[in-house]
Order: C-alpha cells, then sequence, then structure tokens
C-alpha cells in the first residue's frame, strides 16, 4: 500500500520543475555545412529533408531563388543557401539536401550542402555574435556556439527567409 510522504512528494515538484527549466535553457539545432562552415537552425522550423531536385525555375527571379517544386500539391520556393550566403564553391552532388522550413506559416524549402546532426545546445554553450561593423547583413545571425573543435553559426531562418530582398513573404501581412 503507497502511504502519503510529503516529503516525496516535494521532491517529485522539485525534480519536475528542474526537468523544465533545463529544457527552458536549452534548444535543439538542426545543423548543416554550407562550404567550410557549420550552421545551426532551431529544429522546430524544420519540416522534412528531402534529397535535392532541379526545381523549376522561375523567370526573373534572384539567382539564390532557384525555383519551385511540388511537394505533395504545394508550390514550394527553393532557396539556395549557399548563393545567398556567397558561398564560394556552390556544387551539386549526392550530399546536396533541400531542408523543407516552416517560416510565418509558410513553406519553403532551402539548398545546403550536406545535414550533420540534431544538436541539444544549454544557453551557456551559445555566445553573441561579434559585431563586425561592416556592410554585410548579419541580423539573422544570433549567436555562434563551440561544441567540441566544431564552430556552429546558429541563425534565425526566419528572419533570414522573411528579409525583404528575399522577396518570399506578405510583409503587409506580417505588420497587421
Amino acid at each position: 500500500m503507497d502511504t502519503f510522504n510529503p516529503g516525496r512528494q516535494l521532491a517529485q515538484q522539485d525534480g519536475a520543475r528542474s526537468a523544465a527549466a533545463t529544457q527552458s535553457a536549452s534548444a535543439e539545432f538542426l545543423t548543416f555545412r554550407l562550404g567550410a562552415e557549420e550552421y545551426g537552425i532551431d529544429i522546430l522550423r524544420v519540416q522534412e529533408i528531402r534529397s535535392y531536385e532541379e526545381p523549376t525555375r522561375i523567370a526573373n527571379a534572384p539567382s539564390f531563388i532557384k525555383g519551385v517544386v511540388n511537394l505533395r500539391g504545394v508550390i514550394v520556393p527553393v532557396v539556395d543557401l549557399r548563393i545567398k550566403l556567397n558561398c564560394e564553391k556552390v556544387e551539386y552532388n549526392g550530399f546536396t539536401v533541400v531542408i523543407v522550413l516552416n517560416v510565418h506559416g509558410r513553406v519553403v524549402g532551402a539548398v545546403v550542402d550536406s545535414v550533420s546532426d540534431v544538436l541539444a545546445l544549454g544557453q551557456e554553450l551559445i555566445k553573441p555574435a561579434p559585431d563586425m561593423n561592416t556592410t554585410v547583413d548579419t541580423s539573422f545571425i544570433t549567436g555562434i556556439a563551440s561544441v567540441g573543435e566544431r564552430m556552429l553559426i546558429l541563425m534565425d531562418i526566419e528572419a533570414l527567409m522573411s528579409s525583404a530582398d528575399m522577396g518570399l513573404m506578405d510583409h503587409s501581412a506580417r505588420l497587421q
């Protein structure tokens, strides 16, 4: 027979609170490669990962918008992050994948060199991005994380994909 033990009940509540605090103090990131650099994005924005297939090109689109693909009846714009972020070499091979994202309720594909893994990072591992004092837009970089020998550039994929130069989001609808 189980008896009421207030000490045990308080210990269980404290354990549940500390587990919840630990979960809120860390976040999970999908890591991927663009050239020699490794990036991380919030795993909650990722819908799926697909092998690269040549999209249908859209006339007059910027070079980083590769075109569109039909994903189970949904027309999805595909952005090559390697071109968008000025990687030196853009090569399509067997490792090239498209990360399908859900950004502000819209589905968007992002082409990357390869996907690495999913990492849970505590706030203590994430350092602020350095101020570069350049004309380069780094507003989408949320921090830098060192994990062993790895240096991860953490990015706000929603901010990048919804920037005005991308032309993928209706800014007037978001501002209301």
